[in-house]
């Protein structure tokens, strides 16, 4: 499933979306380039008629990050249990520096010999807005996406949909909560890498106009104590 790969990582690893009739449903993807090279990715779907995905393909430079918008198109009717069997597929590969990402070639994400092409699978979740007069009640509250124990189960028999609906909102926003604590710390470790890259060029240079320097002194120092000799009168 979705995350982290070698090349790439991807936050966050299920697409929820807050699903209401008749309306578009959006939902936001972040594609984080792990590595010293250029990254190209492609965004594929089992049912590709029903959303929207821009960019659905993009190069990423080394350490940096792009966001995919997904758009749900307005469905007329709720899914089953609001289940939903829709899958996307997120190839990525390493690509050359001059590699144009309007122009990406059709066969860049072919797999080949000598290619490595990652692959992430991600699902698809829908959820309902808080307080929504949904007529299937517990039953579609139930199929929400959050795992229930022994303890839940008994709880929602003898709560009320309100009790139901604020225990789901906690939950939603709970899980919220550490998937951007995930995506600040992904993010805080691009930034150290950067600054180690910078700081790596940094001390490079300011070595060598040292260096320049120490050889103009030591220069200057030899010509005061060894003065060219004076020619003939």
């Amino acid at each position: 499933m979705g995350g982290s790969g070698t090349l790439i990582s991807i936050y966050p690893e299920d697409l929820t979306f807050l699903f209401e009739l008749d309306k578009r449903c959006y939902c936001n993807l972040k594609v984080v380039n792990n590595s010293e090279h250029h990254a190209a990715f492609k965004v594929k779907t089992t049912s590709p008629r029903k959303y929207f995905v821009r960019p659905n393909a993009s190069i990423i430079q080394p350490w940096d990050s792009c966001t995919i918008t997904i758009t749900l198109q307005a469905q007329k009717e709720y899914p089953p249990d609001m289940q939903c069997k829709d899958k996307f597929l997120i190839q990525s590969t390493k690509v050359a520096a001059s590699t144009d990402m309007d122009e990406i070639p059709p066969n860049t994400f072919n797999k080949e010999v000598d290619k490595v092409i990652e692959e992430m699978k991600l699902k698809v979740v829908y959820t309902v807005p808080s307080g929504s007069s949904d007529d299937s009640g517990i039953t579609s509250l139930g199929s929400r996406s959050f795992k229930l124990g022994s303890d839940d189960l008994t709880m929602l028999k003898n709560a009320s949909i309100e009790e139901i609906q604020t225990i789901q909102r906690l939950k939603d926003e709970r899980d919220t909560t550490l998937q951007q604590n995930q995506q600040m710390q992904r993010e805080l470790d691009v930034i150290r890498r950067r600054r180690s890259r910078k700081s790596d060029a940094g001390f490079s240079l300011t070595f060598a106009a040292f260096a320049g320097l120490i050889g103009v002194l030591i220069g200057l120092l030899m010509s005061l104590i060894f003065p060219p000799p004076q020619a003939a009168a």
